[in-house]
C-alpha cells in the first residue's frame, strides 16, 4: 500500500537512525588541530583536506532535558579551557524505543531497512557514516571553513536537514561542506534541533509556561542563527551574509523562517529545495494533538508540567503509538509540526498569501521532476497496468483522475502507466505547489524569486528512480562522488554539480544565482513564470508545466 507523506517522513528517520553519519576525526591522528573562540569558550577542531577547518558538535544551546523540556532554547553555559569539537553531537530524539506498554514495536533501529528494489534508502546511503545516538542535549552545530578570524568575511551557507519536522540530523556525510568551502570560499554550517513532539507539541492552551512549545523546534533554529550572528566572524564568516537552505523538511523550515518575526534579519537569502509548506497547522489542531499525547501518558491538562518529569522513552513511545491515530482527530492531520500562534508564527507561510515578515530576502525555490519516486517504498508502483494507474491516481485526486491521466498521456505519449503515475503524483504533491509558492512570493514585489525544475535523471538502479526527492542536494553540495549511490558518480554528475553548486554559492554571496556556467537565470514572475530546467544541458523555459499547472490549480485548495 502506498504510504502517505507523514508516514514517509517518519520512515526517513531510518536513514539517519541507521548510522548514516560521518566522523572526519576517525583516523585523524596525523591531522592538525585548530582552535577558535566563541562567546561561550574556545573550541578545538581539525584542519582537513585543502586546509578546511572542521568543527563538529558545537553547542549553540543548553540541553533541552528536565526543566528546559518544552521550553524555548537557552544559551549553553560558558566553559574554561578548550572544548573538543571533533565529533558530531547527538541528534534529536526521534526513534521508537523497544516494545513497551504503549504498544510501540521499536521499528526504528540502527539497522538500515531491507527494502525491495528500487530503493531510495539504498540510493541515499553514503560511505563512512557513523551513528551518534539520540539525546535531549541535541542543540549542536557543525562548521566547515577555509579560515579563522582572518580579514576575509565569507558568505555563510546554513543548511537545514530534511526528514519533515519529525526526523533527521545535520550529520549526514552527504552534507559535508568541504567541497563547497574549497570551491567558493564560503563557510558551511549544519545543525540539529528539536523535532516531532519534543519540538512541536503545543501545550500553550494548558499553561502559559508552555507558550512557545508548539514552535520550539523552529525557535531552536532561530537560536542557532543568533549564535551565528555572534560567533561566525571568529570562523571567517560574515554575519551579514547568511543564506539558509534546505531540502524537503529543510525547505519547509526555510519557509517557516521567512514567516517568523524573531528570525527577521538573521539571514539574507533562502533556498527552498523540494519543500512545501503553504500551510502548517492552526493552534486548535495542534492543541488536540498535544492533548492526545497527554492522554496517552495519563497526564491531565491541569498537570501538564508533569510531562517534564516523564522519562524520554515514555514520551517517544506515546508519540509513536498515537501517530497512527492522529488522522482520526482530523482528516489529513500532519501531526506535530509548527503551528500558527499569532506571535512566533503569525500566519501560515504562504496562505492565503505569502508572509510579509521578510519580504526583501531573495529566494530560490524548486522541485524535482519525479519527486514521488523518492517518497515511496511501494515497489508495485513501478509495475502498474492501466487499471492500477487509474486506481492509484483516483486515490490521490478523486473523480477528476481520468481527465488528469488523459492530459498527462497527451503530454507524455511514450510514458508507461507507472511513469505517468509518478509524474502526476509528483506534480500534485510538489511541483505545482512549488509554482504557487513562487507566485505568492513574487507577488510581494520585493526580493527576487528564482525558480528551478530539476530534471536530471539518475542512472542508478536501472534508472528507475529517475529524478527522485533528494536529487538536488548532492549537486548543490558538489558531493556527487560521495553520493554516488544516487548520482551514479563519474564525470556526468560532476559536470552538472560544477554548475549547480556555483549557482548556489553565487546566490549565497550576492542574492543572484547567475554565473557564466548556466544560461541567464531571470527572476520569476507570474506572467511568464521563467524557470531554470536543470539537466545536463540546462535551459530556461517559461512555465514548463503550464498545462499540468492549469489543470491542478483547480484541484488544489490555495485560498485564492
Amino acid at each position: 500500500m502506498n504510504m502517505n507523506r507523514r508516514d514517509f517522513v517518519r520512515r526517513t528517520s531510518l536513514l539517519t537512525a541507521s548510522g548514516f553519519f560521518f566522523s572526519k576525526y576517525a583516523g585523524a591522528c596525523d591531522q592538525k588541530f585548530v582552535v577558535a573562540d566563541t562567546v561561550f569558550g574556545k573550541v578545538r577542531g581539525i584542519e582537513s583536506r585543502g586546509g578546511i577547518k572542521i568543527f563538529k558538535g558545537i553547542h549553540y544551546g543548553a540541553s533541552t532535558a528536565g526543566a528546559n523540556r518544552f521550553m524555548p532554547p537557552v544559551d549553553p553555559e560558558s566553559w574554561t579551557g578548550v572544548r573538543d569539537a571533533l565529533e558530531y553531537g547527538h541528534r534529536a530524539p526521534q526513534s521508537a524505543p523497544p516494545k513497551n506498554d504503549h504498544g510501540t514495536t521499536g521499528t526504528i533501529t540502527t539497522t538500515p531497512p531491507k527494502t525491495p528494489y528500487p530503493s531510495i534508502f539504498t540510493a541515499l546511503e553514503v560511505p563512512g557514516n557513523k551513528f551518534t545516538g539520540e539525546d535531549e542535549d541535541c542543540l549542536v552545530l557543525n562548521i566547515w571553513t577555509p579560515g579563522l578570524s582572518d580579514s576575509r568575511k565569507r558568505p555563510v551557507m546554513f543548511w537545514l536537514h530534511g526528514g519533515g519536522f519529525s526526523s533527521g540530523a545535520g550529520s549526514n556525510t552527504g552534507w559535508d561542506g568541504t567541497n563547497l568551502c574549497l570551491r567558493g570560499d564560503v563557510v558551511v554550517i549544519t545543525i540539529n534541533h528539536r523535532l516531532n513532539v519534543m519540538g512541536f507539541a503545543n501545550f500553550s492552551a494548558f499553561s502559559p509556561d508552555f507558550a512557545s512549545s508548539g514552535d520550539n523546534g523552529m525557535l531552536d533554529i532561530v537560536h542557532a542563527l543568533k549564535w551565528v550572528r555572534k560567533n561566525i566572524s571568529n570562523f571567517g564568516g560574515d554575519p551579514n551574509c547568511v543564506m539558509i537552505f534546505g531540502q524537503s523538511g529543510g525547505g519547509q523550515k526555510c519557509e517557516s523562517l521567512l514567516s517568523m518575526p524573531l528570525a527577521k534579519g538573521l539571514f539574507h537569502r533562502a533556498v527552498i529545495e523540494s519543500g512545501i509548506s503553504i500551510k502548517t497547522i492552526d493552534k486548535e489542531l495542534a492543541t488536540k494533538n498535544a492533548e492526545a499525547l497527554l492522554d496517552k501518558l495519563s497526564i491531565s491538562k491541569e498537570n501538564v508540567h508533569d510531562i517534564q518529569k516523564v522519562p524520554l522513552e515514555d514520551i517517544m513511545a506515546a508519540y509513536f503509538a498515537i501517530g497512527r491515530d492522529l488522522g482520526k482527530i482530523e482528516p489529513h492531520n500532519p501531526g506535530f509540526i509548527p503551528s500558527v500562534d499569532g506571535h512566533i508564527l503569525p500566519q501560515h507561510p504562504f496562505y492565503p498569501a505569502a508572509s510579509t515578515v521578510s519580504p526583501d530576502v531573495p529566494v530560490i525555490i524548486g522541485c524535482t521532476r519525479t519527486e514521488w519516486t523518492g517518497l515511496t517504498t511501494d515497489v508495485s508502483l513501478w509495475h502498474l497496468d492501466e487499471a492500477g494507474l487509474q486506481a492509484e491516481v483516483k486515490k490521490s485526486i478523486g473523480d477528476p483522475s481520468e481527465k488528469i491521466i488523459e492530459l498527462y498521456r497527451k503530454i507524455n505519449p511514450e510514458a508507461t502507466p507507472s511513469e505517468l503515475y509518478f509524474l502526476i503524483q509528483s506534480d500534485y504533491t510538489y511541483c505545482v505547489p512549488t509554482i504557487k509558492i513562487a507566485e505568492r512570493r513574487a507577488a510581494l514585489n520585493r526580493g527576487p524569486v528564482y525558480a528551478y525544475y530539476f530534471a536530471w535523471e539518475s542512472p542508478v538502479q536501472d534508472g528507475l528512480l529517475k529524478t527522485p526527492h533528494n536529487m538536488e542536494w548532492p549537486f548543490a553540495f558538489d558531493n556527487t562522488e560521495l553520493c554516488a549511490k544516487i548520482t551514479g558518480g563519474g564525470p556526468r554528475p560532476l559536470a552538472l554539480a560544477d554548475k549547480v553548486s556555483d549557482a548556489w554559492i553565487a546566490f549565497a554571496r550576492t542574492g543572484d544565482p547567475n554565473t557564466k556556467k548556466l544560461p541567464h537565470w531571470p527572476k520569476f514572475n507570474a506572467k511568464d513564470r521563467p524557470t531554470m530546467v536543470i539537466n545536463d544541458e540546462s535551459k530556461v523555459i517559461n512555465d514548463p508545466l503550464k498545462e499540468q499547472r492549469t489543470a491542478m490549480y483547480g484541484l488544489l485548495k490555495y485560498g485564492d
